[in-house]
């Protein structure tokens, strides 16, 4: 099983590893601070916010860590579900904490808190269309298919199409 997620790995642009990697990071991140509120203040510790937010907030314990392995796992699925999970997360915190904000927005320039969350949902939802692009190809497939030795180096003489040539290694220019 490990062999086809290190596959994938290397067929992957370094700035592609490079956001699943710090999307990963911040999803294991809210999961850590879920986790340790739930293990300080138990099932109730999200007991000032409504409770369909409580509810929620519980199930980032979860979700959280799930979505990060699909994202670790270089599977496209994880493309929605880290924009579906963070956006939440950034409107629920936003709906929960808004009486504060209201009475003193200066608070949202905290480095912890309401700030990293509504930054990270935006860097999540900001980079999930070069995400899904890259993930969109089968990775494993396109890494190890064989050279093609028929295949020319340059476009045929008197074609004009350059950009659909495939190149020797069977992807596109």
């Amino acid at each position: 099983m490990t062999d086809g997620v290190r596959l994938r790995w290397r067929a992957l642009p370094p700035r592609t590893r490079v956001l699943l990697l710090v999307h990963a990071a911040g999803f294991l991140e809210g999961t850590g601070w879920h986790a340790a509120d739930l293990a300080r203040r138990g099932p109730h510790a999200y007991s000032s916010f409504p409770p369909a937010i409580q509810v929620f907030f519980l199930a980032l314990v979860v979700l959280d860590p799930l979505v990060a392995a699909l994202v670790l796992g270089a599977r496209r699925a994880g493309v929605p579900s880290a924009g579906a999970v963070a956006a939440a997360d950034a409107f629920a915190n936003w709906f929960g904490n808004w009486p504060w904000i209201s009475a003193d927005w200066a608070r949202l320039l905290r480095p912890v808190g309401l700030l990293p969350i509504t930054l990270f949902a935006l860097f999540v939802l900001a980079s999930s269309r070069p995400l899904w692009r890259a993930l969109s190809a089968d990775p494993v497939v396109a890494w190890a298919a064989p050279i093609r030795e028929d295949a020319p180096d340059g476009p045929a003489e008197g074609r004009t199409d350059h950009g659909s040539q495939p190149r020797r290694n069977g992807a596109h220019r």
